[in-house]
């Protein structure tokens, strides 16, 4: 009996996820159809994929074996369909992008509206996560390309300067620090840190300046999204350090203020490419809209 993309598909999301409840949501599914289609997958040839433990599913060892070819059926599939609708006049379908998160929720969007407007056609869509989680996600091929504000730690990718961004330390106006001209770097390390969560760019970049890590620094915690982060410093619920692309307008209204220090707080924002030669006309156009875009800066 033939094996459908679909079941593969379920087995690669139930593998990555671990649950077929998480399967389910992110293709889009029943879990009742993410659950029969796993069953009849592992019931067709009697052998079991995944060791179930309460509602966790872990690959035993012949799901282990069977991953990678299940993936690299699904990609090649992909590409098929992918070159498939590609027009030479005109791109059509869909274009996969990831985004390390100051970068999809404060640059992305506008672009991504220009591109639909000048591609119908085509259309983004657009995956926002830190910047391990969006390599994770190329590295795997679920991604067309990516764009991360953070190093890149994972092989047999391109990386492409795609433009410069600066990060500022940010207090509450009331802040004992308003006014300084100057602080010492004890002082920055005995401050009380709100930062993003391990794995996110900003915090890489600023744990690099500041050489320490911040599980070190005294009082420090962590929060996954920035706006929560700007929300907690404005309260007065300790400092942080952002990228001034998404505490613009807090600065402008001043509901935060921004502290000068030595520290070089300088970054690269980046494209990611796989490896390889081939563009289609959709990829091209996509590459194009964000590298014109960007030179209009």
């Amino acid at each position: 009996m033939a094996i459908s993309l679909r079941k593969l598909e379920v087995f690669s999301a139930i593998a990555r996820l671990g649950s077929v409840t998480k399967a389910a949501k992110q293709l889009f599914l029943s879990q009742s159809a993410v659950s029969m289609a796993l069953a009849d997958l592992e019931n067709q040839h009697n052998s079991e994929l995944f060791i179930r433990r309460g509602r966790t599913l872990i690959l035993n060892d012949r799901g282990k074996l069977l991953l990678p070819l299940a993936e690299n059926i699904l990609k090649q599939t992909t590409n098929f369909a992918r070159h498939l609708e590609s027009s030479s006049l005109e791109p059509t379908g869909t274009l996969n992008i990831g985004a390390s998160t100051t970068i999809g929720n404060y640059l992305l969007p506008l672009l991504i509206a220009n591109f639909s407007k000048k591609y119908p056609k085509a259309r983004i869509v657009m995956r926002v996560g830190n910047t391990k989680e969006i390599s994770s996600l190329l590295e795997h091929g679920e991604l067309d390309l990516a764009l991360v504000e953070g190093p890149c730690h994972i092989d047999n990718f391109r990386q492409v300067h795609w433009r410069d961004d600066q990060l500022v330390i940010i207090v509450a106006p009331d802040h004992p620090w308003i006014g300084r001209k100057k602080l010492t770097h004890q002082e920055l390390q005995q401050a009380e840190w709100i930062m993003r969560e391990v794995g996110s760019g900003t915090r890489e970049i600023f744990e690099h300046a500041l050489d320490i890590p911040l599980n070190k620094l005294p009082e420090a915690f962590e929060l996954g999204h920035t706006e929560a982060i700007k929300k907690a410093v404005e309260a007065g619920l300790g400092v942080s350090c952002l990228s001034q692309l998404a505490v613009k307008r807090e600065l402008d209204l001043g509901v935060l203020v921004a502290i000068p220090t030595d520290l070089d707080l300088s970054r690269s924002l980046s494209l990611l490419l796989p490896d390889n030669d081939y563009q289609s006309p959709l990829l091209k156009a996509g590459l194009e809209t964000l590298l014109s875009e960007n030179n209009r800066n």
